[in-house]
Protein backbone atom coordinates (compact mmCIF):
# COMPACT_ATOMS: atom_id res chain seq x y z
CA UNK A 1 0.00 0.00 0.00
CA UNK A 2 1.33 3.43 -1.15
CA UNK A 3 2.45 5.83 1.63
CA UNK A 4 -0.42 8.75 2.15
CA UNK A 5 0.50 11.60 0.77
CA UNK A 6 1.15 14.96 1.64
CA UNK A 7 -1.70 17.57 0.02
CA UNK A 8 -1.18 20.69 -1.91
CA UNK A 9 -2.80 23.52 -0.35
CA UNK A 10 -5.70 25.26 -2.78
CA UNK A 11 -3.95 27.26 -4.89
CA UNK A 12 -5.04 31.24 -4.79
CA UNK A 13 -7.64 32.23 -6.60
CA UNK A 14 -6.88 33.96 -10.07
CA UNK A 15 -6.20 37.34 -10.60
CA UNK A 16 -8.55 39.68 -12.87
CA UNK A 17 -7.16 39.83 -16.33
CA UNK A 18 -6.04 43.81 -16.93
CA UNK A 19 -7.22 45.43 -19.78
CA UNK A 20 -4.95 46.20 -22.06
CA UNK A 21 -5.12 48.24 -25.43
CA UNK A 22 -6.36 46.43 -28.45
CA UNK A 23 -3.60 45.99 -30.85
CA UNK A 24 -0.88 45.55 -28.47
CA UNK A 25 -0.31 42.05 -28.11
CA UNK A 26 1.27 39.38 -30.54
CA UNK A 27 2.48 39.44 -34.31
CA UNK A 28 1.69 42.05 -36.86
CA UNK A 29 -0.53 40.07 -40.25
CA UNK A 30 3.27 39.79 -42.33
CA UNK A 31 4.89 38.28 -39.57
CA UNK A 32 2.25 35.53 -39.43
CA UNK A 33 3.09 35.14 -42.68
CA UNK A 34 6.98 34.18 -41.70
CA UNK A 35 7.36 30.70 -40.92
CA UNK A 36 9.57 29.16 -37.90
CA UNK A 37 12.33 26.60 -38.94
CA UNK A 38 10.01 24.16 -36.85
CA UNK A 39 7.57 24.43 -38.92
CA UNK A 40 9.28 24.04 -42.46
CA UNK A 41 10.32 20.86 -40.44
CA UNK A 42 6.89 19.49 -39.71
CA UNK A 43 5.97 20.61 -43.28
CA UNK A 44 8.50 18.40 -44.92
CA UNK A 45 7.56 15.38 -42.42
CA UNK A 46 4.15 16.01 -43.07
CA UNK A 47 5.00 15.28 -47.24
CA UNK A 48 6.85 12.31 -45.70
CA UNK A 49 3.57 11.10 -44.36
CA UNK A 50 1.66 10.95 -47.61
CA UNK A 51 -0.15 14.38 -46.69
CA UNK A 52 0.13 18.22 -48.23
CA UNK A 53 1.36 20.76 -46.34
CA UNK A 54 -0.95 24.07 -47.80
CA UNK A 55 0.22 26.91 -45.72
CA UNK A 56 3.24 27.24 -43.16
CA UNK A 57 2.69 30.10 -40.86
CA UNK A 58 2.92 31.70 -37.00
CA UNK A 59 0.22 31.63 -34.38
CA UNK A 60 -0.57 35.21 -33.95
CA UNK A 61 -0.95 35.28 -30.45
CA UNK A 62 1.75 33.01 -29.18
CA UNK A 63 4.21 33.48 -32.46
CA UNK A 64 3.95 29.35 -32.05
CA UNK A 65 4.37 27.38 -35.87
CA UNK A 66 1.42 25.94 -37.22
CA UNK A 67 0.89 24.00 -40.55
CA UNK A 68 -2.15 23.78 -42.11
CA UNK A 69 -2.05 20.27 -43.51
CA UNK A 70 -4.21 17.92 -45.92
CA UNK A 71 -3.84 14.55 -44.24
CA UNK A 72 -4.56 10.95 -45.43
CA UNK A 73 -7.61 10.27 -43.10
CA UNK A 74 -5.76 6.75 -42.16
CA UNK A 75 -3.07 8.39 -40.23
CA UNK A 76 -4.99 10.36 -38.04
CA UNK A 77 -6.77 8.68 -34.61
CA UNK A 78 -7.38 10.50 -30.94
CA UNK A 79 -5.64 10.78 -28.68
CA UNK A 80 -5.82 7.56 -26.27
CA UNK A 81 -7.04 9.49 -23.05
CA UNK A 82 -9.73 11.39 -23.98
CA UNK A 83 -13.22 10.79 -23.71
CA UNK A 84 -15.55 7.75 -25.18
CA UNK A 85 -17.15 8.32 -28.85
CA UNK A 86 -20.74 9.62 -28.90
CA UNK A 87 -22.15 7.44 -32.23
CA UNK A 88 -25.27 9.66 -32.07
CA UNK A 89 -22.84 12.99 -32.38
CA UNK A 90 -21.00 11.41 -35.29
CA UNK A 91 -23.98 10.85 -37.11
CA UNK A 92 -25.05 14.27 -36.57
CA UNK A 93 -22.34 15.47 -37.84
CA UNK A 94 -22.01 13.61 -41.19
CA UNK A 95 -25.53 14.49 -41.54
CA UNK A 96 -24.46 18.16 -41.15
CA UNK A 97 -21.69 18.23 -43.66
CA UNK A 98 -23.48 15.79 -45.84
CA UNK A 99 -25.54 18.61 -46.05
CA UNK A 100 -23.62 21.57 -46.89
CA UNK A 101 -20.94 19.56 -49.19
CA UNK A 102 -18.50 21.22 -47.33
CA UNK A 103 -16.08 20.31 -44.56
CA UNK A 104 -14.93 23.54 -43.12
CA UNK A 105 -13.70 22.83 -39.77
CA UNK A 106 -10.14 21.50 -39.34
CA UNK A 107 -8.87 19.43 -36.24
CA UNK A 108 -5.93 20.39 -34.23
CA UNK A 109 -3.13 17.46 -34.92
CA UNK A 110 -0.09 16.60 -33.27
CA UNK A 111 3.01 13.91 -35.18
CA UNK A 112 3.54 11.19 -33.27
CA UNK A 113 5.80 8.71 -34.72
CA UNK A 114 4.09 9.13 -37.97
CA UNK A 115 0.71 9.20 -36.94
CA UNK A 116 -1.55 12.22 -36.19
CA UNK A 117 -3.08 12.41 -32.79
CA UNK A 118 -6.00 14.82 -32.72
CA UNK A 119 -7.25 16.35 -29.07
CA UNK A 120 -10.37 17.56 -30.57
CA UNK A 121 -11.26 16.20 -33.81
CA UNK A 122 -12.23 12.55 -32.79
CA UNK A 123 -16.04 13.42 -34.13
CA UNK A 124 -15.25 15.07 -37.11
CA UNK A 125 -12.80 12.28 -37.76
CA UNK A 126 -15.51 9.86 -37.77
CA UNK A 127 -18.09 11.91 -39.10
CA UNK A 128 -15.60 12.35 -42.37
CA UNK A 129 -14.96 8.61 -41.99
CA UNK A 130 -18.38 7.29 -42.08
CA UNK A 131 -18.89 9.67 -45.45
CA UNK A 132 -16.60 7.76 -47.18
CA UNK A 133 -13.66 10.68 -47.12
CA UNK A 134 -9.85 10.20 -47.77
CA UNK A 135 -8.07 13.21 -47.02
CA UNK A 136 -8.98 15.50 -43.11
CA UNK A 137 -8.10 18.75 -42.80
CA UNK A 138 -5.99 20.06 -40.11
CA UNK A 139 -3.75 22.50 -38.25
CA UNK A 140 -0.80 20.59 -37.03
CA UNK A 141 1.45 21.41 -34.13
CA UNK A 142 4.77 20.55 -33.81
CA UNK A 143 4.95 20.65 -30.08
CA UNK A 144 3.14 17.13 -28.89
CA UNK A 145 2.52 18.64 -25.67
CA UNK A 146 0.07 21.01 -27.24
CA UNK A 147 -2.13 17.87 -27.39
CA UNK A 148 -2.52 17.73 -23.32
CA UNK A 149 -3.29 21.35 -23.17
CA UNK A 150 -6.10 21.17 -25.64
CA UNK A 151 -6.99 18.13 -24.24
CA UNK A 152 -7.59 20.17 -21.09
CA UNK A 153 -9.78 22.73 -22.19
CA UNK A 154 -11.37 19.98 -23.89
CA UNK A 155 -12.37 18.48 -20.70
CA UNK A 156 -13.97 21.48 -19.19
CA UNK A 157 -16.41 20.79 -21.92
CA UNK A 158 -17.40 17.18 -21.68
CA UNK A 159 -20.71 16.14 -21.72
CA UNK A 160 -20.99 15.04 -18.07
CA UNK A 161 -19.15 13.98 -14.74
CA UNK A 162 -18.51 10.47 -16.41
CA UNK A 163 -16.85 11.14 -19.56
CA UNK A 164 -14.97 14.42 -17.82
CA UNK A 165 -13.96 12.08 -15.18
CA UNK A 166 -12.65 9.17 -17.82
CA UNK A 167 -11.38 11.62 -20.10
CA UNK A 168 -8.75 13.05 -17.10
CA UNK A 169 -7.83 9.90 -15.55
CA UNK A 170 -6.67 8.38 -18.88
CA UNK A 171 -4.79 11.46 -19.43
CA UNK A 172 -3.19 10.92 -16.34
CA UNK A 173 -2.15 7.86 -17.29
CA UNK A 174 -0.75 8.74 -20.81
CA UNK A 175 1.25 11.55 -18.52
CA UNK A 176 2.61 8.50 -16.05
CA UNK A 177 4.09 6.73 -19.45
CA UNK A 178 5.05 9.66 -21.59
CA UNK A 179 7.09 12.83 -19.00
CA UNK A 180 6.52 11.57 -15.43
CA UNK A 181 7.27 14.49 -12.65
CA UNK A 182 4.53 15.13 -9.59
CA UNK A 183 0.65 15.04 -10.16
CA UNK A 184 1.00 18.74 -8.88
CA UNK A 185 2.75 19.93 -11.59
CA UNK A 186 -0.25 19.26 -13.89
CA UNK A 187 -3.07 21.23 -11.86
CA UNK A 188 -3.92 23.72 -15.04
CA UNK A 189 -4.18 20.21 -16.89
CA UNK A 190 -6.74 18.41 -14.29
CA UNK A 191 -8.93 21.48 -13.56
CA UNK A 192 -9.71 19.33 -10.21
CA UNK A 193 -8.66 16.61 -8.18
CA UNK A 194 -12.10 14.53 -7.68
CA UNK A 195 -11.87 13.90 -11.26
CA UNK A 196 -8.69 11.54 -11.08
CA UNK A 197 -9.74 9.60 -7.96
CA UNK A 198 -13.40 9.62 -9.80
CA UNK A 199 -11.82 8.49 -13.07
CA UNK A 200 -10.25 5.17 -11.17
CA UNK A 201 -13.45 4.60 -9.95
CA UNK A 202 -15.34 4.31 -13.59
CA UNK A 203 -12.57 2.44 -14.63
CA UNK A 204 -13.19 -0.65 -12.13
CA UNK A 205 -16.98 0.03 -11.84
CA UNK A 206 -18.58 1.96 -14.91
CA UNK A 207 -22.00 2.06 -13.62
CA UNK A 208 -20.70 3.97 -10.98
CA UNK A 209 -23.20 6.68 -9.61
CA UNK A 210 -20.52 9.50 -9.03
CA UNK A 211 -22.39 12.21 -8.79
CA UNK A 212 -23.96 11.15 -5.73
CA UNK A 213 -20.22 11.59 -4.56
CA UNK A 214 -19.25 14.09 -6.26
CA UNK A 215 -19.70 16.92 -3.39
CA UNK A 216 -17.81 14.54 -1.26
CA UNK A 217 -15.03 13.64 -2.86
CA UNK A 218 -14.36 17.61 -4.38
CA UNK A 219 -14.66 18.58 -0.66
CA UNK A 220 -11.77 16.07 0.51
CA UNK A 221 -9.51 15.67 -2.54
CA UNK A 222 -6.23 17.82 -3.10
CA UNK A 223 -3.75 17.58 -5.90
CA UNK A 224 -0.89 15.25 -4.78
CA UNK A 225 2.84 16.56 -4.08
CA UNK A 226 4.10 13.35 -5.04
CA UNK A 227 5.37 11.29 -8.48
CA UNK A 228 2.54 11.27 -10.96
CA UNK A 229 3.15 7.02 -10.94
CA UNK A 230 3.15 7.23 -7.16
CA UNK A 231 -0.06 9.56 -6.58
CA UNK A 232 -1.59 7.27 -9.29
CA UNK A 233 -1.63 4.19 -6.95
CA UNK A 234 -3.01 6.63 -4.19
CA UNK A 235 -5.75 7.39 -6.67
CA UNK A 236 -6.45 3.51 -7.18
CA UNK A 237 -6.54 3.17 -3.44
CA UNK A 238 -8.90 6.25 -2.83
CA UNK A 239 -11.12 4.32 -5.68
CA UNK A 240 -11.04 1.25 -4.15
CA UNK A 241 -12.61 2.96 -0.98
CA UNK A 242 -15.07 4.99 -2.58
CA UNK A 243 -16.44 1.99 -4.58
CA UNK A 244 -16.55 0.27 -0.63
CA UNK A 245 -18.37 3.27 0.40
CA UNK A 246 -21.10 3.07 -2.74
CA UNK A 247 -21.30 -1.15 -1.72
CA UNK A 248 -22.61 -0.24 1.33
CA UNK A 249 -24.73 2.49 0.18
CA UNK A 250 -26.27 0.23 -2.44
CA UNK A 251 -27.35 -1.77 0.60
CA UNK A 252 -28.78 0.62 2.23
CA UNK A 253 -30.71 1.31 -0.72
CA UNK A 254 -31.84 -1.72 -1.61
CA UNK A 255 -33.19 -2.39 2.29
CA UNK A 256 -35.08 0.52 1.85
CA UNK A 257 -36.99 -0.77 -1.66
CA UNK A 258 -37.44 -3.99 0.37
CA UNK A 259 -39.13 -1.84 3.05
CA UNK A 260 -41.72 -0.44 0.54
CA UNK A 261 -39.72 3.05 -0.42
CA UNK A 262 -39.54 3.61 -4.15
CA UNK A 263 -37.58 7.50 -5.14
CA UNK A 264 -35.43 8.02 -7.35
CA UNK A 265 -33.39 9.71 -4.50
CA UNK A 266 -32.94 6.95 -2.63
CA UNK A 267 -28.91 6.87 -2.74
CA UNK A 268 -28.72 11.00 -2.64
CA UNK A 269 -31.36 10.51 0.76
CA UNK A 270 -28.99 8.27 2.44
CA UNK A 271 -25.34 9.78 1.57
CA UNK A 272 -27.46 12.70 3.34
CA UNK A 273 -28.52 11.29 6.08
CA UNK A 274 -25.10 9.96 6.99
CA UNK A 275 -22.78 12.54 5.75
CA UNK A 276 -21.28 14.40 8.65
CA UNK A 277 -18.91 16.44 6.42
CA UNK A 278 -21.52 19.12 5.96
CA UNK A 279 -21.28 20.09 9.46
CA UNK A 280 -17.70 20.51 9.85
CA UNK A 281 -15.88 23.65 8.61
CA UNK A 282 -12.94 23.99 6.77
CA UNK A 283 -11.43 21.98 3.94
CA UNK A 284 -8.05 20.38 5.16
CA UNK A 285 -9.44 16.53 6.00
CA UNK A 286 -8.06 13.58 5.38
CA UNK A 287 -9.76 11.59 2.63
CA UNK A 288 -9.05 7.94 3.72
CA UNK A 289 -10.23 8.64 7.41
CA UNK A 290 -13.34 10.65 6.55
CA UNK A 291 -14.37 7.68 3.86
CA UNK A 292 -13.91 5.08 5.90
CA UNK A 293 -16.16 6.94 8.70
CA UNK A 294 -18.98 7.06 5.93
CA UNK A 295 -18.52 3.42 4.57
CA UNK A 296 -18.77 2.32 8.45
CA UNK A 297 -21.87 4.95 9.47
CA UNK A 298 -23.39 3.89 6.00
CA UNK A 299 -23.26 0.15 6.92
CA UNK A 300 -24.74 0.84 10.10
CA UNK A 301 -27.62 2.72 8.25
CA UNK A 302 -31.18 2.30 10.39
CA UNK A 303 -33.68 1.72 7.66
CA UNK A 304 -36.70 1.54 10.33
CA UNK A 305 -36.09 4.80 11.27
CA UNK A 306 -36.68 6.42 7.72
CA UNK A 307 -40.03 7.63 7.43
CA UNK A 308 -41.97 8.55 4.24
CA UNK A 309 -41.72 12.28 4.56
CA UNK A 310 -37.96 12.30 4.85
CA UNK A 311 -37.93 10.74 1.10
CA UNK A 312 -39.95 13.44 -0.05
CA UNK A 313 -38.34 16.10 1.90
CA UNK A 314 -35.05 14.29 0.05
CA UNK A 315 -36.67 15.07 -3.87
CA UNK A 316 -35.01 18.35 -3.77
CA UNK A 317 -31.76 17.72 -5.81
CA UNK A 318 -31.10 15.96 -8.74
CA UNK A 319 -30.74 11.81 -8.54
CA UNK A 320 -27.61 9.74 -8.98
CA UNK A 321 -26.98 10.00 -12.68
CA UNK A 322 -29.43 7.40 -14.18
CA UNK A 323 -26.95 5.96 -17.44
CA UNK A 324 -24.14 5.48 -14.59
Amino acid sequence: MAKKAATVKKPARRPRRKKVAAGSRGLAPAEVAQPGDDGQALAALIREDGGQSLAVYRDPIGGHSVVFAALPIDKVEPTPYQRDLSEPHVKRLANAIERLDRYLDPVIAVRVDGRYWTPNGNHRLHASKLLGGRTLMALVMPEEDVAYQILALNTEKAHNLKERSLEVIRMYRGLVAARGGKESDYVGLFEEPAFITLGAAYEKRPRFSASAYHPIVKRLDRFLDEDIGEALQIREERADKLLAFDDKVVAAVDALKAKGFVSPYLKNFVIARINFLRFKKGDEFDFDEIVDELTAKAARFNVDSVKKEDIARAGGGPPAEAEE
